[in-house]
């Protein structure tokens, strides 16, 4: 267990972690304190909205509605990927749930799934999650259809890692609605193993480490098409490539061009091609050969 981190600490680890927020009015003090404790906590929990749209999303999660005051979340993560900060305290998004899943949340005791949930709001072994896990609604329909954007999934993989190093807590910290409660199904569309296994992954890299930059491709050349393709007077954009990369290395020998049809201007510039990587006689004739094409390096013709 620990202590909820403050409004600014919460802003900075999403933002270490990569993630992009939009801080709504009044987020960092917007909350219901005043009906119930707010920590120690023990993980982050992960809902979907039943919902469409950002910002009416946005406004739901915020205001509430009839029989439940806003805030309903810590934040709102739309298919973009950005969070909507709403609260940095007490949110009414977990109601009550299974101790026994309280429990095996806060050693991370549990396997690929915390045990079944047997309680929900209301009922007499219940306990206030409210007061024990950050919310975030996730803007999805619930109908297990509606599509998870990659973006989407990327960013409560974030929040919940950033939230998770902040307080030294494992993947196993972050859990479903419907772990939780008995009562829920959320979020459908995606199982919370395989996001705990994501989590988790992301845990053992630093996020202020620079990614390696990606290997550059080597770069593709033209395979020797055969003395044979030569002596036949092609006509063909390979022609072209070879006269500019002969130019390239001061052996074009042309007037005009170079152009696609082979032709006498291209066998005396290959010639001058051959003579300065050392051959001589019948090997410097202006035909090419494998050896003398490859060292030539013409680029792949796309």
């Amino acid at each position: 267990m620990a202590a909820p981190l403050p409004a600014d600490r919460l802003l900075a680890a999403f933002r270490a972690e990569g993630v992009t927020v939009v801080e709504h009015d009044g987020w960092r003090t917007h909350n219901r304190n005043g009906h119930g404790d707010w920590g120690p906590v023990v993980g982050v929990m992960i809902h979907h909205t039943v919902s469409s749209g950002t910002a009416n999303s946005v406004r739901i999660c915020n205001d509430g509605y009839t029989g439940l005051p806003g805030p309903l979340c810590h934040g709102v993560i739309a298919k973009d990927g950005v969070v909507h900060l709403l609260s940095a305290g007490r949110a009414n998004h977990a109601g009550g749930g299974d101790p026994s899943v309280l429990q095996a949340v806060t050693s991370e005791t549990y396997g690929a799934r915390p045990p079944v949930p047997r309680e929900h709001q209301g009922s007499a072994g219940a306990v206030d999650g409210n007061a024990r896990f950050y919310g975030f609604e996730c803007i999805n329909l619930g109908n297990g259809t509606d599509p998870w954007p990659p973006a989407q999934l990327d960013a409560i993989e974030r929040v919940s890692a950033a939230l998770c190093r902040a307080h030294g807590w494992g993947a196993k910290s972050v859990i479903g609605h419907s772990e939780w409660s008995d009562w829920k199904n959320d979020p459908r569309g995606f199982a919370m193993p395989g996001m705990r296994d994501r989590i988790q992954h992301r845990l053992g890299q630093d996020p202020a480490k620079p990614k390696p930059p990606a290997k550059p491709k080597p770069p593709a050349y033209e395979p020797f098409p055969g003395t044979a393709f030569f002596k036949g007077a092609p006509s063909s954009p390979i022609i072209t490539a070879m006269g500019r990369r002969l130019i390239a290395e001061g052996c074009g020998r042309y007037r005009v061009g170079p152009g696609p049809r082979w032709s006498e201007a291209d066998r005396q510039s290959y010639a001058a091609w051959q003579r300065k990587l050392g051959f001589s006689g019948t090997d410097a004739d202006g035909w090419p050969g494998r050896a003398s094409w490859n060292a030539l390096k013409i680029p792949k013709i796309k």
